[in-house]
Order: C-alpha cells, then structure tokens, then sequence
C-alpha cells in the first residue's frame, strides 16, 4: 500500500510541474542546411521555431544571404519563450572558395554544388549576351 501511494504522489508530483513549468514541444530542426538565412528562418518560423545565430564566420555577405551550415535544436528552454528554438551556424564569407575570396572548399558538397551553380549562371548569362549581340546589316 505504501509502495502505491508513493507512486501516485511520483504521478501528482509531475503534473504538477508540468503545469507550473509547461512542457516543451518536441520538435527536430527542419533540414536548412545548405539554404541562405532568410529562407531557412522562413522554414523554421513555418514549422513553429525561432532561428537563433549561434555561429558565424565571416562578412562579406549580408546576414540573410550567408549559407547555413549547420542547424540543431536548442538544448535548452526559456521560461518566456513558449516556440522551440532551431540554432543556426552561417557562412557568411562566400558561398565557395576561390583564390581571392573565403568561402566554402570545393572539396566539400556545399562548395562544388555552389561554384557548379556559379558556373551554370555564368554560362546562362554569357548565351543571353551572344544572343543579343547583332551584326550590322550589309
């Protein structure tokens, strides 16, 4: 008997400080990694978080144009914050490396598909300008 009412009291005890404490809501981060800043806080916000920068490296680019590279759940719970918080490490020096400007290495997946996306908007671009170079008439 003694056993039963400890354990009832074990049951009351947690509701009781899951009503004074609130419960957080289980959430994983949303998969953001690789996405400029802005939409990855869109992303988040959506899904019910708050995007907090834990880590940045570099400055040439602004806040919502660095590359997220890495995102994770808050580990811990504010009392005045009720939405989950995903924290977010920016690259904020470039989106690849190359011999003048920080960035990315090529040698990792972000890079190479940054410097192939580069190269393809430079090719589409370079067209556009042959296709709107005339010749005179004759």
């Amino acid at each position: 008997m003694r056993l039963q009412m400890l354990g009832i009291g074990a049951v009351a005890a947690a509701a009781s400080a899951m009503v004074l404490f609130g419960s957080a809501t289980a959430a994983a981060a949303p998969d953001v990694v690789g996405q400029p800043y802005s939409d990855a806080v869109d992303a988040i916000e959506q899904g019910g978080g708050t995007a907090v920068v834990a880590a940045r490296v570099g400055d040439k680019l602004d806040q919502g144009d660095c590359v997220v590279v890495n995102a994770w759940d808050s580990s811990f719970l504010r009392i005045s914050e009720s939405r989950s918080q995903v924290s977010l490490a920016l690259n904020c020096a470039g989106e690849y490396a190359t011999a003048t400007n920080p960035g990315a290495s090529v040698a990792s997946p972000l890079g190479r598909e940054a410097k192939s996306k580069a190269e393809e908007e430079a090719a589409e671009e370079e067209q556009q300008a042959l296709e709107e170079v005339s010749t005179p008439d004759e």
